[in-house]
């Protein structure tokens, strides 16, 4: 059994995640992973759980789950989940500690993953 959570979410970020699971009730929650892409490297990806969930880090506060995918477990490891509406952007924001830069459109990071002996000392 894990003692820590890879990620942790704000109060905006749990209304948001238990508003898209009450508008998609066969879904158990949303999944958060990393991809390549963009001009700094990477980009942050949300997609609706699917059926096969297994092996997926479960994030679950006051009634919202978030799933991380397992490729992404060492990029995300200690990143606050937050959900901004502002005038030019409404959105999942991610505030994450293995970030080393993001380009100037803010669509793309640069993500240097947690080494795995770190987890180690983690209960």
């Amino acid at each position: 059994m894990r003692r820590f959570s890879v990620m942790t979410l704000t109060g905006r970020a749990v209304a948001r995640v238990k508003e898209i699971m009450q508008n998609n009730p066969d879904s158990a929650g949303i999944v958060i992973g990393v991809k390549k892409g963009g001009c700094a490297g990477m980009e942050y990806t949300v997609e609706l759980a699917g059926d096969d969930i297994s092996g997926m880090d479960k994030v679950e506060q006051d009634g919202a789950c978030v799933l991380v995918s397992p490729d992404a477990v060492l990029f995300l490891l200690g990143t606050e989940m937050d959900y901004e509406a502002t005038t030019l952007r409404t959105g999942f924001v991610f505030k994450n500690p293995n970030q080393t830069s993001a380009c100037g459109c803010g669509e793309s990071v640069e993500i240097r993953p947690v080494p795995a002996e770190a987890l180690q000392g983690k209960k």
